[in-house]
């Protein structure tokens, strides 16, 4: 089977490159599974009910997030509504919404999906590794497919969680920081890796922001407004080739529309 994990989405270069490219992508590929981070889908920061609505409607399986899912508030209900969109799992229990969700993909296999994220530079949150281990002990065993958005800041961490989560789960793609690395591969147990997926959203910027507005931040060290830039836009992510049966990857492909 094939599974297509999107790279962040961010504001609405991003969202009109899922849009316009989704459907053409799923049928060329035969892709089976879509999954897809949003947490920056409104405006760069943040999600909201109707845009999570809009990307599911263009036949997104599971939205996965990270830190800045919990940007916009009206975001906070939504989760109870729709259990498809997940928040990193190491974040309190008493918080809104999920961080493991089990979906069909168009083939009929049930497939887990985990969402994590890191802890350093990040914000304080349980240990994703721990996290990992007791999600993956609540699994019903006939679940093969598992994939893991782990959402994080560095690479040495990403690093440690595919190798951690080697043989035990199909994929674990790294998100966050928006930049695609070419380190796509199968680890010894039969895990896929990335450690970032990249952005889906406009290139000629700085990881998605206007670039004059943050090249002053860091030339006079205080506030600026950061806005979306529009420059350029990408989808970039991974494509999967799994084994139903037994869950391992057989393949790990980089996805990149309308790199120049």
């Amino acid at each position: 089977m094939r599974i297509l994990f999107i790279g962040d989405i961010f504001a609405s270069p991003g969202r009109k490159m899922v849009a316009d490219h989704l459907a053409g992508i799923v049928e060329r590929e035969h892709i089976d599974l879509v999954i897809a981070n949003a947490e920056n889908a409104a405006g760069g920061f943040g999600l909201t009910p109707a845009l999570a609505d809009e990307l599911f409607a263009l036949h997104i399986d599971v939205l996965t997030s990270g830190n800045h899912i919990w940007d916009k508030r009206e975001i906070y209900d939504y989760f109870s509504k729709q259990p498809r969109l997940i928040r990193p799992a190491n974040y309190g229990e008493d918080l809104p919404g999920k961080g493991l969700v089990v979906v069909p993909a168009r083939n009929g296999v049930p497939c887990a999906v985990i969402n994590l994220q890191g802890r350093s530079y990040m914000p304080m949150t349980d240990c994703p590794f721990r996290k990992a281990d007791s999600l993956l002990a609540s699994l019903d065993p006939s679940i093969k497919i598992k994939i893991v958005d782990f959402h994080a800041e560095l690479t040495s961490e990403k690093t440690a969680m595919g190798w951690y989560l080697d043989g035990r789960v199909t994929a674990v793609i790294g998100t966050h920081t928006h930049i695609p690395t070419a380190d796509s591969r199968i680890l010894n147990q039969g895990t896929a890796y990335q450690t970032d997926a990249g952005m889906t959203g406009p290139y000629e910027s700085i990881i998605g922001v206007d670039r004059e507005s943050v090249i002053r931040k860091f030339l006079t060290a205080l506030p600026v407004r950061f806005e979306s830039a529009t420059g350029q836009p990408e989808l970039h992510g991974v494509i999967l080739d799994a084994d139903p049966e037994t869950g391992r990857a057989l393949h790990i492909q980089r996805l990149a529309v309308g790199a120049k």
